[in-house]
């Protein structure tokens, strides 16, 4: 073997879509990974930031948008499935997943936006900041933000440019995201990261 060999990807687990659905609430709790059930950590201020960035996002899209949360919702990429915090996909894209069953997995090339907010200190953590990177740009998602909460809340917004992503400078208390969302900036949101942390 040369040091010019292509380096072989890894053998698959042997875990499937099927395996990942027949757990307890049909996998809410995982991602599927290369074939390997992933466990996906979230806690109370996890959820209350998801949700209250959530707000934001449907109170400015428009009509033509959904805005998904929580681990309900899946979205397929080349490594398998993936339960962003947050995704915005077109209506309709939305309106055929529920019709199908099961009723969740979007395609990765249809959402405008992919949010994770960050569980400090996991396995997860080190997934969302470098592996979704790769696989999110690879579907073609227009934007990928990262969300940290931990001790402040900071959003580090990532722009597609070509099939990599630019990484904006990160956005902290005190400060505005400002960011047209969608393949055709469909809409635009602003929001303070510190609100997001607001009861």
């Amino acid at each position: 073997m040369t040091g010019r060999q292509a380096r072989r990807r890894p053998q698959p687990g042997p875990y499937t879509i099927r395996d990942l659905h027949a757990l307890p609430e049909d996998g809410k709790g995982f991602e599927l990974e290369d074939g390997w059930l992933i466990e996906v950590v979230r806690g109370a201020r996890h959820n209350h930031v998801a949700q209250r960035l959530a707000r934001f996002l449907d109170v400015a899209a428009d009509m033509a948008v959904h805005v998904c949360l929580g681990g309900g919702w899946e979205v397929s990429t080349s490594s398998g499935v993936r339960k962003p915090d947050i995704v915005v996909v077109p209506r309709e894209v939305v309106r055929s997943a529920i019709v199908a069953d099961p009723p969740r997995l979007l395609p990765g090339s249809e959402v405008h936006l992919a949010v994770e907010v960050i569980a400090p200190g996991t396995g997860s953590e080190r997934t969302d900041r470098v592996r979704k990177v790769r696989e999110y740009a690879a579907v073609g998602i227009p934007q990928y933000w990262i969300v940290e909460h931990h001790p402040h809340v900071r959003i580090h917004p990532l722009v597609l440019d070509g099939d990599i992503y630019r990484a904006d400078p990160p956005v902290g208390p005190g400060s505005t995201l400002r960011a047209n969302i969608g393949h055709h900036n469909h809409f635009r949101v602003s929001v303070d990261p510190a609100t997001l942390l607001d009861v």
